[in-house]
């Protein structure tokens, strides 16, 4: 019974394992993990991006574009604000809060 508990456990530690994609290779001194989660491009460089990913980024993008320059012409009350401003030469000391100089 327990050398069956222990290769159960034995058998749930190497699905663990293979669940993470991680294969250890021993060769000498030098250990190396290979994971096939992401692409790693160490010193290397990454592989090209597909012609379906690199149109879609470029629609995306052209659409994010098109939408900013849309809304920047057609209503610039969003950046500008809505009402005039108003001319800070009128403004006097009194309004402001400023005490009076009595040097």
């Amino acid at each position: 019974m327990s050398t069956q508990i222990m290769f159960g456990n034995l058998r749930v530690f190497r699905s663990v394992l293979a669940a993470e994609n991680v294969i250890q290779l021993i060769h000498g001194k030098t250990k190396l993990i290979y994971r096939k989660s992401h692409v790693v491009s160490y010193r290397s460089a990454p592989p090209p991006h597909s012609k379906a990913t690199t149109i879609g980024a470029v629609a995306v993008g052209g659409a994010m574009w098109w939408w900013v320059i849309w809304h920047l012409w057609h209503e610039p009350d969003h950046i500008t604000g809505e009402f005039d401003y108003p001319n800070t030469s009128k403004w006097s000391n009194s309004h402001l809060g400023i005490p009076r100089d009595d040097i």
